[in-house]
């Protein structure tokens, strides 16, 4: 029986962002039927199914559980529930070990905190969050119907997922050595504090990594992809120093955050292979990831590094090409029956 993971992120969508920019709201109500919609599209194939899904303490997962397709045996993963991004690394840890493909709801914090779990397990990122470059804008049904076909190995696996890369940051300041892995972004934020761990002020910027670059992406990838884009399945990455826009030797205007666009100042931009590290000096501020505050610096260099190694993500629209090419949609109508 295949195996399916599904972790939905009751924190992600939510955060201070709301206030001071453009994000919008997803609640968990609006979570819960995007889960529905995973499970229902699951049921596009024939193949027995089996679903763990992450548990939570806004009874997201009980609901959704209990309203499950007939044909869909699915249970909550029996773990500790923290309410942090502790039950996200817990949960993909178990499915790491236990199923064929996952589905996550949430933004690039939580597809970070999945991916980085999950090895080889392919993974399919639904957006839910704030900071959506790598999840996908992608009705939930479609998405469980993707999962299913992969799971059930009724495709190539390999010719419909793509490994996409990742950052590993590694500082070294007054409190010795901190490591921080991103899969998007890894950013430098002029602000000793983590706050709310949400880079809302665009201003902020000092510079950093990114994995994959478009003018559409959100943030530091956004303003990489105004000069140059990187494709998230191209080797390497992109170093960017930012300064004064109006002393800096180019300005870009990017999207920096949800419903925020403003010129920024890029005075270095670097494009590096695979392990070819990039070094900043941080005085005084934060190393993020993927839109988040993570580590507080004083005196510190860090080098970040894109890394091949990333998540293996599934491509929906090719899985679902190849299920039709492999004719596994296509039933004797003899045999159809009301789900």
């Amino acid at each position: 029986m295949a195996h399916i993971g599904l972790v939905v992120n009751p924190a992600a969508g939510r955060d201070i962002r709301r206030l001071t920019g453009g994000a919008s709201v997803v609640d968990n109500y609006a979570k819960r039927r995007v889960a529905e919609c995973v499970l229902e599209g699951m049921t596009l194939v024939d193949a027995p199914l089996h679903v763990s899904m992450m548990p939570d303490k806004t009874g997201i997962t009980d609901y959704v559980v209990g309203g499950a397709p007939n044909s869909i045996s699915i249970e909550s993963v029996d773990m500790t529930v923290e309410g942090s991004a502790t039950d996200t690394r817990r949960a993909a840890e178990q499915f790491r070990e236990h199923t064929d493909a996952v589905v996550v709801l949430g933004g690039d914090g939580t597809s970070r905190d999945v991916a980085l779990e999950l090895a080889d397990v392919p993974l399919i990122s639904v957006s839910t969050g704030t900071n959506n470059v790598v999840p996908t804008p992608v009705d939930g049904t479609v998405a469980g119907a993707a999962a299913a076909v992969v799971a059930a190995n009724l495709v190539d696996v390999e010719s419909v997922t793509d490994r996409h890369g990742r950052i590993d940051a590694v500082a070294d300041d007054v409190n010795g050595e901190k490591q921080l892995t991103g899969l998007a972004t890894v950013e430098i934020i002029d602000r000793p504090f983590i706050g709310t761990r949400a880079v809302v002020d665009p201003t902020e910027l000092l510079g950093g990594v990114v994995s994959r670059a478009h003018p559409s992406d959100i943030g530091l990838g956004s303003v990489a992809g105004c000069i140059e884009s990187l494709s998230p399945d191209t080797p390497g990455g992109i170093a960017l120093r930012l300064g004064n826009p109006k002393t800096a030797s180019q300005t870009v205007r990017a999207i920096v955050a949800p419903g925020m666009t403003t010129t920024i100042g890029v005075e270095d931009h670097d494009v590096l292979s695979w392990n070819e590290p990039a070094h900043f000096e941080v005085a005084d501020g934060v190393v993020g990831a993927d839109g988040e505050r993570e580590l507080e610096l004083t005196d510190a260099t860090v080098e970040m590094t894109p890394m091949a190694d990333g998540p293996r993500l599934v491509d929906i629209k090719s899985a679902l090409s190849a299920a039709t090419d492999a004719d596994v949609l296509v039933r004797d109508e003899a045999s159809v029956t009301d789900r």
